[in-house]
């Protein structure tokens, strides 16, 4: 078997990392090695800021139009590449082949595409002091920046950081999971061919204490835009704080999902179903805490597991495959760890819970049944921390005081969901969960110009439409005396 060596992508080529180092590159649905990651380090990152540095004059004054131009003709380099971009995603992922091309693909597209616009519509603001002065904003862009993504939405999340940064006019060192580098690694070519300036756009890849701290940590990187979990983010922070770079961090969460006797029964377990398993439990905008009321509880427990018992994993590669493989053997076994935790801690595991064996290509790959537990106090550790993975908890609740107080109960604080036909409710609940995004009656339903991310340990700072814009330039007020 030929492995697939992948290489950096700086000042407009490909290139071997400077010290020779590899990662192995595991597909998750075999357990088998199929390529290799550079592992770059302080080298490789001195040669893609030279190139940024060269690259970044003529980016920053370059007509918003001719950007804009670029910016989408990579969407639509994107869009031309999908089967293919699709296939190295479920491959190297382990998610259903159906999930990429329907999902994480277009989406990478609509992000070069909302940001190519975005670019050309971005204002800023005056201020008139009556008859004395008035004051204008300028909003320019900070020079070079990072963009680090994680490995569960790889090329989704990886343009979603890099769009709105040379939307702004900055050159970009991003570094994509060193888990899932595959399709980061096409979009350099995809760039090259759009025409977007050598240097402009730099891929590096690594690992976080290799490349990811050398980057974040060169003077020459203004601001940090990174995806993943919390216990990095704040490891990041607290390297950066004494540096006062700019900073987001889009983090964990552990999202409840507030269910009412008066919600459309059906959809709403259609909905809540897809939320807490699509793609095998790994977004981190997944329901893992289900607050039910108990006059339906039963009933929708019971439909839960009808549908958690047929959803069998699968090859990822397969046209009606519905659900993948997690994404590693350590994630695996972490989230199984999880489950051991929640039968020690009192839960009852009400389906799931096992390693699924597949027969044929993937008899080694990592696949968990959908999973389900009952049982646990809202303080146990599986309502508290984080699993990503296709496990979730269901807990009764008998008032909307009480489901609010269980669903608020917790360190994180990224998104929530209502299930109710009550819009009064709804309303006075949305104002009073303690999360960044609350949608009703529906999930993962985005309008890109919304603002992005969460409270407390769920993240600094927001992503986003005008929200992404701002993070990637610096104000600077002018005030003209008349």
């Amino acid at each position: 078997m030929t492995l697939d060596v992948l290489a950096n992508f700086i000042d407009g080529q490909y290139c071997p990392p400077v010290n020779g180092h590899y990662i192995d590159n595991i597909e998750p649905a075999t357990g088998q090695v199929y390529g290799q990651v550079p592992n770059s380090d302080d080298a490789d990152v001195e040669k893609a800021i030279s190139a940024a540095q060269r690259a970044l004059p003529a980016w920053q004054t370059m007509p918003l139009e001719q950007r804009a131009d670029i910016l989408y003709a990579i969407a639509k380099g994107i869009e031309a590449r999908l089967a293919e971009l699709a296939l190295a995603e479920a491959t190297d992922n382990g998610k259903p082949v159906t999930l990429a091309t329907n999902v994480d693909i277009p989406r990478a597209a609509s992000n070069f595409k909302f940001f190519a616009h975005a670019c050309t519509q971005f204002a800023s603001e005056s201020h008139n002091m009556a008859s004395t002065a008035v004051n204008y904003t300028l909003r320019q862009p900070l020079g070079i920046v990072a963009c680090i993504s994680p490995w569960n939405l790889p090329l989704y999340l990886f343009t979603w950081k890099i769009a709105p940064a040379l939307a702004a006019g900055n050159c970009v060192i991003a570094k994509p999971s060193e888990v899932t580098p595959k399709t980061a690694a096409m979009l350099g070519e995809i760039c090259h061919v759009a025409g977007l300036p050598a240097g402009v756009l730099n891929i590096l890849h690594g690992s976080g204490t290799s490349a990811g701290s050398a980057i974040c940590n060169h003077p020459e990187v203004k601001a940090v835009s990174f995806t993943g979990g919390t216990a990095t983010g704040a490891a990041i922070a607290s390297q950066l704080a004494p540096k006062f770079k700019k900073l987001s961090l889009e983090l964990g969460g552990k999202n409840p999902a507030l269910i009412f006797a008066d919600c459309d029964f059906e959809q709403t377990v259609e909905e809540v179903f897809r939320a807490s398993f699509a793609n095998q439990g790994q977004i981190c905008l997944c329901a893992s805490r289900l607050y039910i009321e108990r006059s339906i509880y039963e009933k929708f427990k019971q439909a839960l597991i009808a549908k958690a018992k047929a959803l069998q994993p699968a090859d990822p590669l397969l046209a009606d495959t519905q659900m993948g493989a997690l994404v590693s053997k350590p994630h695996m076994e972490k989230v199984m760890h999880f489950i051991d935790l929640a039968r020690e801690e009192g839960g009852n595991v009400l389906v799931g819970g096992e390693q699924v064996q597949l027969a044929g290509r993937c008899e080694n790959g990592y696949f968990l049944q959908p999973t389900i537990i009952e049982g646990l106090a809202n303080s146990a550790t599986c309502n508290q921390q984080e699993i990503f993975g296709p496990v979730i908890t269901l807990q009764p609740f008998d008032s909307d005081e009480e489901g609010l107080a269980l669903a608020n109960d917790s360190q994180y604080g990224l998104a929530s969901t209502i299930w109710t036909t009550n819009l009064s409710r709804a309303h006075r609940l949305s104002e009073r969960l303690n999360t960044g995004i609350v949608w009703i009656n529906c999930w993962l339903l985005r309008d890109l110009r919304t603002p992005f991310g969460g409270m407390n340990h769920s993240g600094v700072g927001r992503e986003g439409g005008e929200e992404a814009m701002r993070f990637f330039t610096e104000p600077k007020n002018v005030c003209v005396k008349y």
